[in-house]
């Protein structure tokens, strides 16, 4: 009972505050630049609390799902005094922006404080070389610190992994320190090959094996297997509710055909995939530990604070691309089976974080009704120089309004199934 009140507290307090300084950011903003904001409400449904500013009704409501900053002229055109509709164009894509800025501001800011706290960073300096991979061969050795690879810096293990990721197994050039000397040496990244499924599954659930998604046009997703499948057997070597007793024996022979016994409905299926053969390329080191002080401290979390941002920018990308599936997308239910999952602190305020700006840079998409959206007809107002009429306006916000519901419904729908 107690652990069931405290996850509901924590996603309400999530939802809650990243919707609170989401329009709060409009607000402010709003103030500004002299608009009128007549309302302003967290939640919506009844009203619990509200008080009357000198302009402003600010209110509370009972859902803490959504909010509103209701600006003079905003739904409406006015002609009246601190009306949105008269302000510049500049002012209101600066009041439209203000909300999603601020989501990814914050998320920065959290995420650069935790990472700041957290230490236990990888440096760029080796610790051991492995035998028989490339290091060992091209000559590397233990306390060599890595400066480049290719003319790109390295600055930590996830430098060196996306350079290696990106060489397709071909020559590179690696700049080292030794001695207090700088040395090139050319080395080939060793490859290891591995079967790709396209199976994707939740670590942090109590199921390690049931698959939480499936890649589109993966072998997994194309063959037969379904999201929710809880894998029991590969290949008849039971895995144990084990993800990486899943992995060693996926890959125990490449690309050969695999037997996957799943738990589907309460009835045990047997279905067979053919994977694809991809390939991983490595050096072939262990980095060694960064020593943890504040400087280190604070360089590293500069530099993993930009990877957080950029990952949350390639995964928008490969939405719209195709690499990744609408299937995959989480709304409202989906994020608190996440939050309800979260253990301690730290792990709390990363999820916060990750919600945070997940939210801010979605809310700036170029589609109608989000901020982005309003931002494109502002745009649109200036290379025009006069607005779109007021009816053409609310209709391409009511039809952007209803496909985003549509969606909501959809992953919604998916969230619910992925739940039970």
């Amino acid at each position: 009972m107690v652990e069931a009140l405290l996850t509901i507290l924590k996603i309400v307090f999530i939802l809650g505050f990243l919707i609170f300084i989401h329009e709060g950011g409009h607000f402010i903003v709003a103030k500004l630049c002299k608009i009128k904001v007549n309302e302003f409400a967290i939640g919506f449904g009844p009203v619990i609390l509200k008080k009357q500013g000198k302009e402003t009704l600010f209110q509370l409501r009972l859902i803490p799902l959504g909010g509103f900053c209701n600006m003079e002229g905003e739904e409406e055109r006015s002609e009246n005094e601190g009306s949105f509709s008269k302000a510049s164009i500049p002012k209101r894509i600066a009041v439209v922006a203000a909300g999603g800025l601020v989501n990814i501001i914050f998320a920065l800011i959290v995420y650069f404080i935790l990472m700041s706290c957290v230490g236990n960073n990888v440096s760029n300096v080796i610790d051991t070389v492995m035998p028989n991979y490339s290091a060992q061969i091209a000559g590397l050795q233990e306390n060599d610190k890595i400066i480049e690879i290719n003319g790109k810096k390295i600055k930590n293990k996830a430098d060196l992994d996306e350079a290696l990721e990106k060489s397709n197994g071909n020559e590179l050039s690696i700049l080292i320190e030794r001695n207090g000397e700088e040395q090139e040496l050319k080395f080939k990244p060793t490859e290891e090959k591995y079967n790709y499924t396209g199976i994707a599954v939740n670590t942090a659930s109590d199921e390690l094996t049931k698959i939480a998604a499936l890649y589109p046009d993966s072998p997994g997703a194309n063959q037969g297997l379904e999201v929710n499948d809880v894998i029991i057997a590969v290949n008849g070597n039971s895995v144990d509710n084990d993800a990486q007793k899943l992995v060693d024996y996926i890959n125990e022979s490449i690309g050969e055909e695999i037997k996957f016994t799943v738990e589907r409905n309460g009835e045990s299926t047997d279905i067979t995939i053919t994977p694809e053969v991809m390939s991983n390329y490595l050096l072939g080191v262990n980095l060694k530990m960064a020593e943890n002080n504040f400087a280190n401290n604070i360089y590293y979390a500069f530099w993993d604070t930009g990877e957080f941002a950029f990952s949350i920018v390639d995964n928008l990308r490969l939405l719209f691309s195709g690499g990744v599936s609408v299937d995959q997308l989480m709304g409202p239910v989906g994020i608190s089976g996440v939050v309800a999952q979260t253990n301690g602190f730290a792990d709390f305020v990363y999820i916060l974080a990750l919600i945070s700006i997940s939210l801010g840079f979605t809310n700036l998409l170029p589609f109608p009704p989000l901020d982005g959206g309003k931002i494109v007809i502002l745009l649109i107002e200036a290379i025009r120089r006069k607005p779109l009429q007021e009816k053409t306006e609310i209709n391409i916000q009511l039809v952007g309004f209803m496909l985003l519901m549509a969606l909501m419904i959809y992953v919604t729908y998916n969230d619910i199934l992925r739940i039970f």
